[in-house]
């Protein structure tokens, strides 16, 4: 069996398709309007116009680099000067605060001599001791709690255990020896405590 033949209409499909002379030069003329018609390129910019252009963006970018590394150790130094500062006067405020105390124990000493009995001087102690007290209690010192409560390593610090007395105080601070503060929430020193076992 050979190819099947085409029919006439097929052929005469295929001859239209087929290219002429009159056709090739058609589309030639079709593509040189095309090319005629493209926008007009600009002229191609000469090396050393785009060398000098590449030279004067890296010139401005270089400014600006050394203006922003200026400006940030500028910076670097003003904050380092301002935290030696503040970490020199820091406990200004404190002191501050300190100095009517530190009055008040002078006025106490000096009048040792003009007291006959104790008593004004156990009272005049003993508020000087409350003004002191309430004065780092406004600063945000505290005394940590420890008596009788269980021991906790966070805020106490066992120097002995012994055995004790009564079976509840088992695991519990029977005796302080030191007293313990905390600064704003932080343990600024531990309880020195004894605890029993």
């Amino acid at each position: 069996m050979g190819k099947p033949r085409k029919s006439k209409p097929e052929v005469k499909e295929t001859l239209d398709n087929v290219a002429t002379p009159e056709t090739i030069h058609a589309d030639t003329d079709t593509a040189a309007e095309a090319e005629n018609n493209k926008p007009a390129i600009e002229e191609e910019a000469k090396p050393e116009d785009i060398i000098a252009e590449l030279n004067k963006k890296c010139q401005d970018l270089n400014d600006k680099f050394l203006r922003l590394y200026s400006e940030f150790d500028n910076y670097r130094k003003r904050v380092i000067k301002e935290k030696a500062e503040l970490s020199k006067n820091a406990s200004e405020d404190m002191i501050t605060g300190l100095l009517p105390i530190l009055d008040d124990f002078e006025r106490a000493i000096s009048s040792y001599d003009t007291v006959d009995t104790v008593e004004p001087l156990k009272e005049g102690t003993l508020l000087i001791y409350n003004k002191l007290k309430n004065s780092l209690k406004q600063k945000g010192v505290v005394e940590t709690e420890a008596m009788g409560l269980p021991f906790d390593t966070d805020f106490h610090e066992a120097i002995a255990n012994v055995p004790a007395p009564t079976e509840e105080l088992k695991n519990k601070i029977i005796d302080v020896t030191q007293k313990g503060y905390t600064l704003n929430g932080k343990v600024i020193r531990f309880a020195k405590v004894v605890v029993g076992n």
